[in-house]
């Protein structure tokens, strides 16, 4: 059974083990979207570590954590738009905002290698309606890839069909990629 939880201060260790060595994908530490593209470059897979760290102590609860008998096996990150400048860039084309309504965003997956495969991803975007009403919002997006054949990196926005899945709906292709939204309730 799978078991998805807020990553919280206490949770930091569970998921600094998920990420590894490598911070999930080459160092990321799921700060791709944290920064615009030259500002993430700039940045040392340390500092990338102690910002999203940062994000956690803060209690900015940053993301949902997947459990498996205990032990971590997927990340979802997910919050207010506004907090990701990649996203907020304004020459931003294919992740741009297609109205001026406030939306959390889904923008990176990462699941254990030996729990691929098992629905980890999906649990956890499951998790992300009642995650976003207990905390206000009423809007998720994502920016999912279309195709399920590519490389397991290309992956880490989701599949369309996974957010199809558990009820988002294609709004609008800016840029090409698909924008998936979900409208949720608040609680």
């Amino acid at each position: 059974m799978i078991k998805v939880l807020p990553v919280t201060p206490e949770r930091w260790d569970d998921l600094e083990a998920l990420f590894g060595p490598n911070g999930a994908f080459s160092n990321c530490w799921c700060t791709y979207w944290t920064w615009r593209s030259s500002e993430w470059e700039r940045r040392t897979p340390k500092q990338r570590r102690t910002e999203l760290r940062r994000q956690v102590a803060g209690e900015l609860e940053p993301g949902l954590l997947a459990y498996i008998d205990g032990q971590a096996v997927g990340w979802c990150a997910v919050a207010p738009r506004h907090r990701y400048a990649r996203l907020t860039n304004p020459r931003a084309r294919t992740f741009r905002s297609i109205d001026e309504r406030e939306s959390w965003v889904v923008t990176c997956f990462f699941v254990r290698r030996d729990e691929r495969g098992k629905g980890v991803a999906e649990a956890l975007l499951a998790a992300v309606r009642s995650f976003v009403a207990k905390r206000g919002g009423t809007l998720v997006e994502g920016y999912p890839v279309d195709h399920r054949d590519q490389a397991a990196a290309a992956l880490y926005t989701g599949t369309t069909g996974m957010f199809e899945r558990t009820g988002f709906a294609e709004v609008a292709r800016p840029g090409g990629r698909p924008l998936v939204r979900l409208e949720v309730r608040r609680r």
